[in-house]
């Protein structure tokens, strides 16, 4: 007879899942992978160690050293913050800058730090899709989309072995477009090989005649992060020793990633009513903005962080206001115009991401302790 375990309220801890670093990692990097940060960002684990347990996990925008302690008192031994707080190689640690305090600190007391920036700035459905989220925007598109980030994966199955060789495409993540799935095309044809002498052929015999094959040529789409995956699913899943594929980067833009969104208010505003509405929803002091043009607002640019870069992105879409932070004095001339610039403030216009993390966690993690920060990270003060 074998003695069943009970589980008590003492214990029901120790039942649970054990989490890692690397879980959280994964769980943001299905959301926004790594590959998409831009050149110059650093997003990942910039301290401590993917196969540490941990805790809980504190989320906030920036890791400043109030931010470090408010993780301490609160027993969480890892935080997830937007902006890495190491942006350059640090060559020395010697607690001379708040950096090197923060990555002492973090080190002495184990404490995990992680950063999702650029990375979750171009995710279709990350910062600027909060920013559209909060503000009611309809039919948004994204205002930049990326290059450079499609493949187009080509093979060729036998054709009683090409639903198994597509359905495990489609299980690595191939034929995703848009909101559509397991998107492929097929083609019917014929295949010749002759196996040589020290072939191990699934079809014919070593050392054979050349055969001819009822075969498919199946077509589909691949994100960049998922080439790895799909071409072992493609080695896995083919009968045949040598397979035959072709991979062939797009030029087509990525409309499921890039920088900014624009889209539609549920109703016209004019410009007066959707300024107030804007502080108030963004929860800002004050609003830095181009002259009104004495039209109604309905077409809105937004783009969460420093976003003069899309501005004549922004005004080619026909925006009628572009919300961001940044902006510097003389841009706020190119508007000339042909859009009204609302500058909100980079730590307003991205506070909100912490909600999109701790959407992002709690859907994948909900027994588990995923909190959000008390502490303001706002370097910049007003005085109104």
């Amino acid at each position: 007879m074998v003695a069943k375990k009970i589980v008590t309220k003492s214990n029901f801890q120790d039942n649970l899942p054990r989490m890692q670093v690397k879980d959280i990692m994964q769980a943001l990097e299905a959301f926004a992978p790594l590959t998409y940060q831009e050149g110059y960002d650093n997003s990942g684990l910039q301290v401590g160690n993917a196969g540490d347990e941990i805790k809980g996990v504190l989320l906030t925008l920036d890791v400043t050293e109030e931010v470090l302690q408010e993780a301490l008192d609160r027993n969480c031994n890892m935080i997830v913050a937007h902006h890495p707080v190491i942006f350059s190689g640090l060559k020395r640690l010697t607690g001379r800058g708040y950096v090197e305090r923060i990555v002492q600190k973090a080190i002495k007391n184990d404490l995990n730090i992680y950063a999702a920036h650029t990375n979750m700035d171009n995710a279709r459905y990350g910062v600027n899709a909060k920013i559209a989220l909060k503000l009611g925007l309809k039919g948004t598109a994204i205002l930049s989309m990326m290059m450079d980030t499609l493949r187009k994966l080509y093979t060729f199955a036998p054709a009683d072995a090409a639903d198994k060789v597509r359905e495990a495409l489609f299980d690595a993540g191939a034929g995703d477009i848009g909101r559509y799935r397991e998107c492929s095309f097929n083609t019917q044809g014929k295949g010749t090989f002759k196996p040589d002498a020290d072939a191990d052929p699934a079809i014919g015999q070593a050392g054979g005649p050349r055969e001819l094959v009822d075969e498919v040529k199946i077509e589909v789409l691949v994100q960049k992060h998922k080439e790895a995956k799909v071409l072992k699913a493609l080695f896995d899943s083919h009968p045949y020793e040598e397979v035959a594929y072709e991979f062939i980067a797009l030029q087509n833009p990525n409309q499921e990633l890039g920088a900014g969104l624009i889209g539609t208010l549920p109703q016209p505003m004019d410009e007066t009513e959707f300024l107030k509405f804007l502080r108030d929803t963004m929860k800002t002091d004050c609003i830095r903005h181009t002259a009104l043009r004495g039209k109604k607002i309905e077409r809105v640019a937004v783009c969460g962080g420093s976003g003069s870069f899309l501005l004549k992105e922004a005004i080619g879409a026909g925006a009628d206001i572009f919300i961001t932070g940044d902006f510097k004095y003389h841009q706020f001339f190119d508007a000339d115009g042909q859009t009204i610039i609302a500058d909100i403030g980079h730590y307003e216009s991205e506070q909100f991401t912490v909600e999109l993390f701790e959407e992002i966690l709690t859907e994948k993690f909900p027994n588990f302790a995923i909190l959000l920060s008390n502490t303001s990270t706002n370097p910049v003060k007003y005085f109104c």
